[in-house]
């Protein structure tokens, strides 16, 4: 199937590895051109040169850290010079430190939602302009199942990516007359760094092994097995395609069923 996707422009957020990287070598496979974007300077040239050397698509890269308050300014004025503006943009950011939420500290919290939802919504607000205009967009929004079913030592992840449901449907609302759709894209256990850092943060937690707990979050999982990174990246690419024009101020499963409600 042809997503009609090649010589789209798109930025994909904090994609130097997992799923953000994952969703920018999915584009780019359809014939996109990406931008990289992350604090590793070195992870995100090889992964640039790695997608422009595979193909059809291209890949560039700029170094940002979410963290500072520039960062959206830098990223936007990138994106412009090197895109030459950006019709799908793909909200990715790094998670939150695991724990319960009775323990949460809230200067955490608020430098965590600054980080999380506060850049999220201006980027958006940024290029939603430009693709409104052009009568054609994508904004795609990696949360986590955690906002459906909130996942147990992940508190502030629970918390804050729930903001950013009520936010993403509404804007659906907003915008969907102008030919852009808005839709977030929900991860289940996809084998990541970040899954392996939280598996070995629950392991020393519980005792057990890294290989003991990795087997009981499997159980969990109707598919029994973590997702691939190309799996996500998949679906990732069907949302910003041609043929997802009908779909939008959804909340998209890829976890396997891990998911327990309708």
């Amino acid at each position: 199937m042809d997503l009609g996707l090649s010589g789209k422009r798109a930025l994909v957020m904090s994609s130097s590895r997992g799923l953000g990287l994952g969703c920018a070598q999915a584009l780019a496979a359809e014939g996109a051109h990406v931008l990289l974007t992350g604090r590793s300077g070195d992870k995100l040239e090889a992964a640039a040169k790695a997608i422009t050397a595979k193909g059809p698509g291209k890949a560039d890269f700029i170094t940002a850290d979410l963290t500072d308050k520039d960062a959206v300014n830098t990223l936007a004025k990138a994106a412009e010079e090197i895109l030459g503006g950006v019709d799908i943009l793909v909200n990715n950011t790094g998670g939150p430190p695991p724990g319960r939420m009775v323990d949460a500290d809230t200067e955490i919290l608020a430098f965590q939602f600054d980080t999380m939802v506060m850049n999220v919504v201006e980027m958006t607000k940024r290029l939603l302009p430009g693709m409104c205009e052009r009568k054609w967009g994508r904004v795609i929004t990696i949360g986590s199942s955690g906002v459906i079913q909130p996942i147990p030592n992940l508190g502030l992840s629970n918390a804050i990516r729930s903001a950013l449901v009520g936010w993403s449907k509404s804007l659906s609302n907003d915008v969907a007359a102008d030919g852009v759709t808005v839709n977030m894209l929900l991860p289940g256990r996809i084998h990541t760094e970040r899954v392996d850092e939280l598996d070995s943060n629950a392991a020393e937690k519980t005792g057990k092994t890294l290989e003991e707990t990795r087997e009981a979050s499997k159980a969990g999982i109707p598919a029994g097995r973590y997702g691939t990174v190309e799996e996500f990246g998949a679906v990732c690419a069907f949302l910003a395609s041609e043929q997802a024009s009908y779909v939008t101020g959804s909340l998209m499963r890829c976890d396997g069923g891990a998911i327990r409600s309708v």
